[in-house]
Parts: structure tokens; C-alpha cells; sequence
């Protein structure tokens, strides 16, 4: 078998790149069956780079692939077996086209734990404002200093223990997400298409998405973009909210209306909101979020430790011999 693999850019740190690239060359190496591959290091590829560079290849792997990938593309490529996205979430796939040309398709969970993380992280900022206040604190002259500076936060510091946080999708990143909020002492409810069963799921209540809205405190955004998610978060919804209430968004900007989020960030019937994904990832332009100052927003970059990008090869790999093997794990179709 050929490989063509798409293996990214090293997000933050350039020198990770020959580290990613010997990773990948280590696991290939190991898997008789593939007798030949490329690398190329590139995150964003077009649809003509990628027919122009795929010949006779059994297996593609990479980042944002998943556009190209219809009826047309797979009679062009009889070849194909075996897609996979090096992303957790499931992407925009053909999945009937895939199946009819029996090619199987995968995506590659790496990351629960580290998107989980970075979830966290952008509610205790909003929590407690820690670089915000080292920088005042960093930068105030004396007279400030000898003022009662100390001991006083410059804005509203707030305790998560005992608050209830709703998780919408309760899938690998959801549960992180709650094992980790319990380990400060919240209440962790959840949604999810179907209740999840077995030990792992037993401390965490199992409600509708329309209890969450009224029950919790901070609400954060797990789930998948699809169709039945788009918007999941709009005027009507955030209606139905407690006041005051924290919105998170590690996962894509679709799944919030911005302007009916401008429009509660402004009024205070939503306290602040954490973003990492919004429709600037999209756009790359500025948006009217980011003229909120109760919204705090990050380049998508949940994603990015290099523990995790090198966890993605090795994830990546695993799921390559799964396939050869006979049984596909994180298999889409």
C-alpha cells in the first residue's frame, strides 16, 4: 500500500517540525504493509493540490481535507481505501459517496483531554482575571500601591464550587470537561444525542439541552457542527438562560448566533463568554464579538500543545494499523 499524508504546521514552534516529521516516519516504518508514503507539511490544501498530488495512493491522511471529498472525487481516485482526518471533530465527509466506493473514514481523537483543558482555562479567566490583575499590580505606581491596592481585585472574582455547569455534548471532550469542573467541586449536567452508559458517566446527571438552559450557571459548548447544531445557541435560547449566565465555545463558531450573543454579552443577561472558535475563523476578519469586552476570544489554538500535536501521529497511526488489521476504530461510516 501508498500513503499521502498531509501532516500540518507545528502550531507556536517551528522546530517541531522535523520531531513530527521523524514521529510519523517512525510509525510508517513500523507497518509492513505500506510500502511507500510522502509527507508534505502543510495544514490548508486546496482541492487541485491535492488531485495533482494524489497518484495511486490507498491511504490520505491530513488537516482539512474533508471539503474535496465527494462522488467525483472518489471515481477519480479508485485507488483510495482508507481517508482520515487528523481532526477530532467528523468534518463535512461524503459519507454515502464514501460508502458506495467502500472507503473507510476516521477521524483522530487526540485531544479530548487538551481541548478540556483549554476549556477550563478560559473560564477561570473569566473567573479570575489573572493576567489582567498581574498586570495592574506589575505596573501601578507607588502611590497606587500604598493605596489599598492589595487585597482588592481590580473586578468581580467568582467561586466555582457548587455552581452547575451544563455541557451540550457529552462526547470525549464533554466528559474531560466535566471530570475536570467536578475536580472543583461543581455539579456537572449534560446533554447529549443519547444517554451515555457505564461507570464513567455515573456522576454526571443526564438532561435535556432546554434543562440546561435553565439550570446552569456556565454552560459549555462540546458538541459537534452539524445541521441540528447550528445556532444552538440564539436569542431564544439564551431567553430561556439564568442572568449572569458563562458561555464557553472550544468547538466551531457555528453553533452560536453572534449577534443574539453581542446583543446578551451587552445587556449582562450573559455575563461573559470564552470563545475559541467563532466565525472569524472563517472569515478572518474582525467581528462585532470582538468588540465586547465581557468576551474573551482566542485564535483557535485549543488545539496546539505539542504533547498533542505529536499525540495526533501516534493516534493517527493507531487508527492506519486498526484499519489494516480489519478493525477500524473512530470509523465515521
Amino acid at each position: 500500500m501508498k500513503a499521502l499524508i498531509y501532516t500540518g504546521h507545528p502550531a507556536w514552534k517551528e522546530s517541531l517540525n522535523p520531531i513530527i516529521k521523524s514521529r510519523w516516519e517512525q510509525h510508517i516504518n513500523e507497518i509492513p504493509e505500506i510500502e511507500s508514503f510522502r509527507l508534505y507539511s502543510v495544514y490548508h490544501q486546496s482541492q487541485k493540490d491535492i488531485e495533482s498530488q494524489l497518484k495511486d495512493e490507498e491511504i490520505l491522511i491530513g488537516f482539512n481535507i474533508d471539503n474535496y471529498l465527494n462522488e467525483s472525487f472518489f471515481e477519480r481516485h479508485p485507488n483510495l481505501k482508507y481517508i482520515s482526518t487528523l481532526a477530532m471533530g467528523y468534518g463535512n465527509f461524503d459519507r454515502d459517496a464514501a460508502k458506495k466506493h467502500n472507503v473507510t473514514l476516521t477521524n483522530t481523537v487526540y485531544g479530548a483531554q487538551t481541548i478540556a483543558q483549554f476549556t477550563m482555562a478560559l473560564l477561570l479567566d473569566i473567573c479570575h482575571d489573572i493576567r489582567g490583575n498581574s498586570d495592574f499590580i506589575k505596573k501601578a505606581p507607588d502611590n497606587v500601591l500604598s493605596g489599598g491596592t492589595f487585597f482588592n481585585p481590580i473586578d468581580r472574582q467568582i467561586e466555582l464550587y457548587g455552581k452547575t455547569l451544563g455541557i451540550i455534548g457529552l462526547g470525549h471532550v464533554g466528559l474531560w470537561v466535566a471530570r475536570m469542573a467536578q475536580g472543583f467541586g461543581m455539579k456537572v449536567i449534560a446533554s447529549s444525542h443519547h444517554i451515555k452508559t457505564g461507570p464513567e458517566y455515573a456522576s454526571i446527571e443526564q438532561v435535556s439541552t432546554e434543562e440546561i438552559y435553565a439550570r446552569a450557571d456556565v454552560i459549555s459548548l462540546n458538541c459537534s457542527a452539524n445541521p441540528s447544531t447550528v445556532n444552538i445557541i440564539n436569542k431564544e435560547s439564551i431567553s430561556k438562560m439564568k442572568d449572569g449566565v458563562i458561555i464557553i465555545n472550544p468547538s466551531r463558531g457555528s453553533l452560536i448566533d453572534e449577534d443574539a450573543l453581542c446583543e446578551a454579552l451587552k445587556s449582562g443577561k450573559v455575563y461573559a463568554a470564552g470563545l475559541d472558535a467563532t466565525s472569524a475563523d472563517n472569515s478572518h476578519s474582525h467581528i462585532p464579538l470582538m468588540d465586547c469586552p465581557n468576551a474573551i476570544i482566542t485564535p483557535h489554538i485549543a488545539w496546539s500543545p505539542s504533547e498533542a500535536q505529536l499525540r495526533v501521529v501516534d493516534v493517527a497511526m493507531a487508527n492506519v494499523k486498526a484499519w489494516i488489521n480489519g478493525h477500524p476504530e473512530s470509523s465515521i461510516i
